[in-house]
């Protein structure tokens, strides 16, 4: 059985899928990107600007889900340049207590949906 999850304070579906599908005590997000949930602009000043908003957008849909970032098992990066690992790091680490983080992968891609340079998806379990 499968349980739908969305909330207002994470950016709306522009496509047929869902912000994240909850599956037994598994939650599975959707790629976030920057785009501000308030006002449905993308948020691209710098990369580090940008992670942050993928970031947020993410912790309201965990919050959806009755979650944080300590349920989270698993994280799929996706960016435009490697070059911008670093910075995007120096966000992503805020997040997780480095101690107990998530399985990763970053992988650098030919382009993201509409142009953004980084799109995160996550995987959780209560």
């Amino acid at each position: 059985m499968k349980k739908i999850i969305f909330t207002d304070k994470a950016p709306s579906p522009i496509g047929p899928y869902s912000q994240a599908v909850l599956s037994g005590n598994t939650l599975y997000t959707s790629g976030q990107i920057a785009l501000n949930p308030n006002n449905g602009e993308l948020v691209l000043e710098t990369i580090e600007v940008e992670t942050e908003q993928v970031m947020q957008n993410l912790k309201a849909v965990l919050e959806a889900a009755g979650m944080t970032f300590e349920n989270v098992i698993k994280t799929s990066i996706f960016i435009m340049n490697m070059n911008d690992f670093a910075k995007i790091n120096s966000i992503y680490s805020k997040y997780f207590d480095e101690k107990t983080a998530p399985a990763r992968e970053t992988v650098q891609v030919a382009c993201l949906p509409k142009n953004v340079n980084i799109e995160i998806s996550m995987i959780a379990v209560i």
